[in-house]
């Protein structure tokens, strides 16, 4: 496979400005089938702006994300998206089954007991089986995060985006996120956001700083102590 034909996002020129505040100036990244990109960067830097701006859930100031598909322009990606549990409205009345199951929305080949199937064996896969039916404003954060990341790789997406995943996450369950993650790293692309990165360094197989601006490190120890040169 050449490079235009493993390349499946590429951002270019791309700038964020709200409220006269620069949030991100001259971003440009290419994201190619099989990457594990790890970013970090300090609050405010704008990693969570710019996963948005990949997801095109937002328009920049300036510049332009582009999606391929087998080195062709397409306008739409299969992806998985973990936000950031803030912005969830916990309120909302549905069940943890319900969300984990809207992870199989767009999908519209399988049949329904295929989708019975997948839910089970994600539920299990998070560990809340035992919770599918209750509302997501009766869990812990953790739990409602893990339903959240369920939700997300349901479908095996082609792009996974996760915007800090162990956010919520109790210590005894964070190695199993580790592992799921790994999991889908096999088969999936992935970008993710984490300020806990020792372990998320060592399986990524890029690492970026954003603040502002966005800084490629060459090595993932450097990168975990976000200390990489431009």
């Amino acid at each position: 496979m050449d490079l235009q034909e493993r390349k499946i996002i590429e951002i270019d020129g791309l700038s964020m400005r709200r409220d006269k505040r620069q949030i991100l100036t001259d971003v440009n990244l290419t994201v190619n089938k099989g990457d594990f990109i790890a970013i970090t960067g300090p609050n405010g830097g704008g990693k969570t702006t710019l996963l948005r701006l990949i997801l095109k859930l937002l328009q920049p100031t300036q510049g332009s994300v582009t999606y391929y598909r087998d080195g062709v322009v397409t306008k739409k990606l299969h992806i998985g998206y973990l936000p950031q549990k803030n912005a969830i409205d916990s309120h909302f009345p549905i069940t943890l089954e319900e969300v984990v199951r809207s992870g199989l929305l767009s999908t519209k080949s399988l049949s329904s007991a295929e989708r019975d199937k997948l839910v089970e064996k994600i539920l299990d896969t998070i560990r809340l089986t035992s919770h599918r039916n209750q509302p997501i404003g009766e869990l812990s954060g953790g739990q409602l995060q893990r339903g959240l990341l369920g939700r997300a790789i349901i479908s095996s997406p082609d792009l996974l985006v996760l915007d800090e995943p162990l956010s919520y996450i109790d210590k005894q369950f964070e190695k199993e996120i580790y592992e799921i993650i790994a999991r889908q790293a096999a088969h999936s692309t992935i970008i993710l956001v984490s300020h806990e990165m020792t372990t998320i360094a060592g399986m990524a197989s890029r690492h970026f700083i954003v603040d502002r601006k966005i800084h490629e490190c060459s090595a993932a120890h450097h990168f975990a102590a976000i200390s990489c040169e431009s």
